[in-house]
């Protein structure tokens, strides 16, 4: 008679720290942006991102004649708002910004690999890098062909 006594022990042990797991409340996710690191390393990444950028024989002469300090500060804004940071990117829609520039789907596979190539070099683990590569990714629409 003490086997059924010592499982009925152990179920009242489980139900118990189950019941006790439900309860405890879960942290949700840290926002891409606090992964990242905020707004500082964003920044880097976004310098990182622009030298990528003009040393790149197939994409430099697309922003040659660009204001290189107002794209800087669209694109940390553009980062910061799409990660969940707190910032509000404050330049045209994507499609408006690009409309009769006929960016190239390779023009836009080059820039994406110059922002891989800046978030490996500001050491950016491989979930946040994929993350912001996706949410980066998904304004190919906008871009591409416009």
């Amino acid at each position: 008679m003490k086997f059924p006594m010592k499982r009925a022990a152990v179920v009242g042990v489980l139900v118990v720290g189950v019941a006790l797991s439900a309860c405890m409340k879960q942290e949700p996710p840290k926002p891409l942006y606090d992964r990242l690191g905020g707004l500082g390393p964003i920044t880097g990444v976004v310098d990182k991102f622009v030298a990528n950028v003009a040393a790149d024989d197939r994409i430099n002469a697309r922003f040659a004649n660009a204001n290189i300090s107002r794209l800087k500060i669209r694109l940390v804004q553009q980062i910061c708002e799409a990660t969940g940071g707190p910032c509000k990117y404050q330049g045209q829609p994507m499609d408006v910004a690009h409309q009769g520039m006929n960016i190239t789907q390779d023009e836009f596979n080059a820039t994406g690999e110059a922002l891989a190539k800046a978030l490996d070099e500001m050491g950016v683990p491989a979930q946040e890098k994929g993350e912001l590569l996706a949410a980066i990714g998904g304004m190919q629409d906008q871009i591409v062909g416009k």
